[in-house]
């Protein structure tokens, strides 16, 4: 019986000897060794891990930092959250000047609130956008415009978006946001939109997403853009920054100077700012509410 026992020790010893000689030569043979940098970019990264990035946590935006540092260029990555002191830092580590990006913000591009857009209908489902989006348009019918449900709200890691209970529409928390991008990702409508903060914190925008045409737009919501086209001819002439596609106007963030002369010109409203804007000549009210009135006269 005892020589049974030891055979048997033996017997496990040496598998287990001969398991571990290979177990090391494989590790030896398969070892990865890791840049040490990506440790010290990781260390300066927030933790957020809110994947603003476009990368599955710091972790992965360190990673990929280092690996664009070798290719010679790490401009093209912005950690939302860290901003532009975070990246200077990692440039600093990377061997980089410091990166000058310009800081962005979220923007609703929305304004179909309870007295704007009221209810035709009552929705009553799961209370998540993403099936509302689905199932219909939206209590006031715009099939464009916030559902009013908050999933951007439980998105956000960062408590920067609320819903207003009056309005019925998110707010944007400037102080809080952190440019991170999952409102984005969460709005099934596509109504949030990362801009430009601006200088001196202008930002002038299109506050609808409605790409009906202009009558049907109106009738679900007063402050509609109905693609008249106003603000695209009062848009300096150097300057154009404003379009029109698919019954829709769109201000282009890089060639906008945010003077803000469209603002007060578009009839319904649809374009918001966060200044005050100028204030148009007497002529050029006169000449939008001729023209309000003849286009009026010939659809009536």
């Amino acid at each position: 019986m005892s020589s049974v026992i030891i055979y048997s020790v033996v017997t496990m010893s040496v598998i287990a000897a001969f398991a571990a000689m290979i177990l090391f030569f494989v590790a030896k043979k398969f070892r990865v060794d890791e840049d040490p940098r990506i440790d010290e970019v990781a260390a300066l990264l927030p933790g957020a891990n809110c994947g603003g990035c476009g990368y599955p946590g710091c972790r992965g935006m360190a990673e990929a930092l280092v690996a664009a540092a070798d290719q010679g260029d790490i401009s093209s990555l912005l950690c939302p959250p860290g901003g532009l002191d975070t990246m200077s830092a990692i440039a600093g580590v990377l061997g980089f000047a410091a990166v000058t990006q310009e800081s962005t913000i979220a923007v609703l591009r929305c304004q179909g609130s309870c007295e704007h857009a009221p209810s035709k209908l009552t929705y009553q489902g799961p209370q998540k956008c993403a099936v509302a989006h689905v199932v219909f348009a939206g209590e006031n019918g715009c099939a464009y415009g916030c559902l009013g449900l908050g999933d951007c709200v439980s998105a956000c890691k960062f408590d920067a978006l609320s819903i207003d209970e009056k309005t019925g529409l998110p707010v944007v928390d400037p102080e809080k946001c952190v440019s991170c991008g999952a409102c984005v990702k969460a709005c099934p409508r596509h109504i949030f939109e990362m801009r430009p903060k601006g200088r001196k914190d202008r930002r002038v925008w299109i506050s609808c997403m409605n790409k009906e045409r202009g009558a049907v737009a109106k009738k679900n919501c007063a402050v509609a853009c109905i693609a008249c086209g106003k603000c695209a001819k009062t848009c300096p002439e150097k300057i154009q920054a404003i379009t029109i596609e698919n019954n829709l106007a769109y201000i282009d963030t890089k060639k906008c100077i945010a003077c803000g002369m469209c603002v007060p010109v578009c009839p319904t409203g649809a374009i918001l700012a966060t200044f005050e804007p100028p204030k148009p000549k007497a002529k050029e009210v006169a000449a939008v509410q001729a023209e309000t009135a003849d286009n009026a006269a010939v659809k009536g």
